[in-house]
């Protein structure tokens, strides 16, 4: 039988548009079969800018229970959902933190043949939504990953438009995530976890080979660093 997939959520929010969507992530993962770990990148803004606005505070001390990512728990999983507020079209540098942390697993090969997503907010209805998702799945091209993107594949997307991934525009604060948000986050995770347990069978299904007695020892694979090391002298 195969094991459940091993999903992490990694994700900046500094107002809480992002964490209210990461945590209906969470929820559609976990009801999805998933074994879910919902997990946020650590915060590089000043306390004095964080306490200047009242929003970013509150969202500060809603979500402390939250633990702060890690490598670990990339490596962990089997699938990744980022999640990050766009700045200037692109990836917030909290999350672009975390993400440049993983250049040991990526030197080791281990971000390869992971599943991964991810998905946005902005302030207006065309601040960057698909150029902040595209920007995001650079990063995973460089992994040697897997985009899932939740694309058209359910009718529902119709409603929010967005096959990168899901995204809100939050209005300045004034356009609270709802319903249509809320149903692209679980068609997103639904998917992200229906892909990944493919993955992960197909896998577990693949028959292991032994060599005969008089084989030639297999050398191991080469990582991405020392290749590239090698490949320099």
């Amino acid at each position: 039988m195969t094991t459940p997939v091993k999903l992490a959520i990694v994700y900046y929010s500094s107002t809480g548009t992002i964490a209210t969507i990461a945590r209906e992530l969470h929820d559609a993962g976990v009801k999805a079969g998933a074994e879910v770990r919902l997990v946020r990148a650590g915060e590089l803004a000043p306390q004095a800018a964080i306490d200047s606005n009242p929003a970013w505070a509150a969202n500060q001390t809603a979500t402390a229970d939250v633990p702060e990512a890690t490598p670990a728990d990339v490596d962990w999983a089997d699938a990744v959902i980022f999640g990050t507020p766009t700045r200037f079209g692109n990836v917030s540098s909290q999350l672009k933190q975390f993400i440049d942390t993983l250049g040991g697993l990526w030197a080791e090969g281990k971000l390869a043949d992971k599943v991964y997503s991810g998905f946005v907010s902005t302030a207006t209805a065309h601040a960057g939504h698909e150029s902040t998702l595209l920007a995001l799945y650079n990063s995973v091209h460089h992994f040697g990953g897997i985009v899932v993107s939740p694309g058209f594949t359910d009718p529902a997307k119709f409603a929010d438009g967005n096959p990168y991934g899901t995204s809100h525009a939050d209005g300045q604060g004034t356009n609270p995530v709802g319903d249509t948000t809320r149903t692209a986050a679980r068609i997103q995770a639904e998917r992200v976890v229906a892909m990944a347990a493919k993955l992960k069978a197909a896998a577990e299904a693949e028959p292991r080979t032994e060599a005969a007695p008089d084989a030639e020892p297999r050398a191991e694979a080469e990582s991405p660093r020392r290749w590239w090391q090698r490949r320099r002298k």
